[in-house]
């Protein structure tokens, strides 16, 4: 078969495994398809109330023998279904074999009185670069179509253990490595909030499935922004941690052996509360003894509650910064930044301006790494089928860039490493200059709101962090307002991608669109990071995303 046939195919089993009392008959025409699962008629009160709670809110009732995992993987499964018709964000739906492993943690929680792990009978929605054996894993090439995989990934088979159950694996982008999420298999994958807005990528489907509660904690994956984007853009919480606190064992990817900038895997949710959930529970099963790659670091609550006590006490020192001095972000995301800062010193914490380090330099670099290999890797996979390469990568990556060599490579590791240590000197430096410990950073995770269609162009508030390995947490803020985000008339580019970024703007089109920020903390404080951010929620009043 040709690609288009393959691609075909795979759309057909798809919408096939949907059971036809799931189906949509009158598919709604609105821009906006994120109240519809409330008025569909599909979901009983108790299934509206189960996929509107928290995950610790379920897990803790599941652990009691309050909730049956069948009843809450039902509400999560029937939800996804509307999801996948309304946003396109599924490549493996399988609801049968979700039921039945649900039935199984049923049956264990009535023989032994008790939980199987601390996610028992819990749904986990996968991005599909997560493999799960006996299911194909695409990663949105067409010519991986047809292979099932033969084994889990580590990190599928400890939140297995940890008693997670596995009912859908969304979608990505071709390649994963551009923050809009389409490919050739299943086409586009849409904002609930507004389809003519990107859910975000390379975790887009992720973004878009837990947005629309289709799933109540998603993993997603990051090299370049893609956790904290589809977060952003879908109103949500997400954690970029630092590489080697979760394993990423025989996963799949683009590049796969590239070592200058890790992938890190995280979870996408409703609340920093949820995050912590995801990353305690897969801790709690030593992924260190599974994946080498991983640091053995348990959960460390003395971190967390060391920012707790600077809560109750003298408060937190945060910087931050609203330009990294390369792309100025859209009025939406500088009111969002401003609406963090008067939070925060109006709850009696010090806020200080931060000065972004030589980020222009790190976004060349960066992008310079993800080119290293001259872009064989993706080309091979995108060729192999015949498919066409879309746009976004054509943008992106360039086929007829050359491969750097061995000592080429060794340099830029070199570089990576000095910059790495510059941004620490220039931390310690803060610290002396205002006579406090630095908690955090606030900053944009993105120069846009959830952005329009094929009009992503700068990944450096993500990609920067990326480069540090620094943890970041991204926080849902608020929404674009037309009457109150006009065009910013005053701003002078100061290079073409500024001005490019700028002329994009328009704040009718994006009116109501999702704003974040997102809080960055040097490398390995996922306690620390994720209980400021806890905190940001809770000032901001969206500790808990609708």
């Amino acid at each position: 078969m040709g690609w288009k046939d393959l691609a075909a195919d795979k759309r057909s089993r798809i919408s096939k495994s949907i059971p036809s009392d799931w189906v949509i008959q009158d598919v709604p025409k609105s821009d906006s398809v994120f109240d519809y699962p409330k008025t569909s008629g599909i979901f009983s009160a108790q299934e509206l109330e189960l996929t509107n709670s928290t995950a610790t809110e379920l897990v803790a009732k599941l652990a009691k023998g309050e909730l049956k995992s069948v009843d809450v993987t039902l509400a999560f499964c029937k939800r996804a279904a509307l999801a996948q018709q309304l946003t396109n964000c599924v490549h493996e739906f399988f609801p049968e074999t979700a039921l039945a492993q649900a039935r199984e943690l049923d049956s264990y929680m009535e023989a032994k009185k008790s939980p199987i792990g601390p996610l028992h009978g819990l749904p986990i929605s996968l991005k599909d670069q997560l493999r799960v054996k006996g299911l194909e894993t695409s990663m949105g090439y067409v010519s991986w179509l047809g292979t099932y995989d033969e084994e889990d990934s580590v990190l599928t088979a400890l939140l297995r253990k940890a008693g997670a159950v596995f009912y859908v694996k969304t979608s990505v982008p071709q390649t994963l490595m551009v923050c809009e999420t389409v490919n050739n298999i299943i086409g586009r994958t849409t904002n609930p909030r507004n389809k003519n807005w990107s859910c975000g990528g390379s975790s887009g489907g992720e973004g878009a499935m837990i947005g629309l509660r289709g799933g109540i904690i998603g993993v997603g994956t990051d090299i370049g922004g893609s956790i904290r984007i589809p977060s952003a853009f879908n109103f949500l919480y997400g954690i970029r941690p630092s590489h080697g606190r979760m394993p990423y064992g025989k996963m799949a990817n683009s590049m796969m052996g590239q070592e200058t900038v890790h992938s890190v895997v995280g979870p996408i949710a409703h609340s920093a509360a949820d995050l912590k959930l995801f990353l305690t529970s897969v801790l709690h099963e030593k992924p260190w003894e599974y994946d080498s790659k991983v640091i053995p670091m348990p959960w460390r609550s003395s971190e967390e509650d060391a920012i707790k006590n600077k809560l109750q006490s003298s408060g937190l020192t945060v910087g931050f910064y609203n330009f990294d001095g390369n792309v100025l972000p859209h009025p939406p995301v500088l009111r969002g930044i401003d609406m963090v800062v008067e939070a925060m010193k109006k709850n009696d914490h010090r806020v200080l301006p931060w000065v972004p380090h030589r980020h222009e330099y790190a976004v060349d670099l960066i992008n310079n790494i993800y080119v290293g290999d001259g872009c064989a890797d993706v080309y091979k996979d995108i060729n192999a089928s015949g498919e066409p390469v879309i746009p976004n990568i054509k943008d992106l990556l360039n086929p007829n860039l050359p491969k750097v060599d061995m000592n080429e490579l060794w340099d830029v590791h070199l570089q990576k490493w000095d910059f790495q240590m510059e941004y620490l000197t220039k931390w310690r430096e803060f610290e002396t200059e205002n006579d406090c410990e630095l908690d955090c950073i606030i900053a944009p995770i993105s120069p846009t709101a959830a952005i329009r269609h094929n009009q992503f162009k700068y990944y450096g508030y993500a990609s920067t962090i990326n480069l540090l390995d620094f943890t970041s947490v991204v926080v849902p803020v608020t929404f674009a307002d037309k009457t109150t985000d006009g065009k910013n008339t005053d701003h002078k580019p100061v290079n073409e991608l500024d001005a490019t970024v700028q002329a994009e703007y328009d704040a009718d089109a994006y009116h109501g669109a999702p704003v974040a920020v997102q809080i960055i903390g040097k490398r390995l404080t996922e306690e620390k990071t994720l209980a400021i951010a806890e905190e940001v929620g809770r000032l901001l009043g969206n500790a808990v995303t609708p």
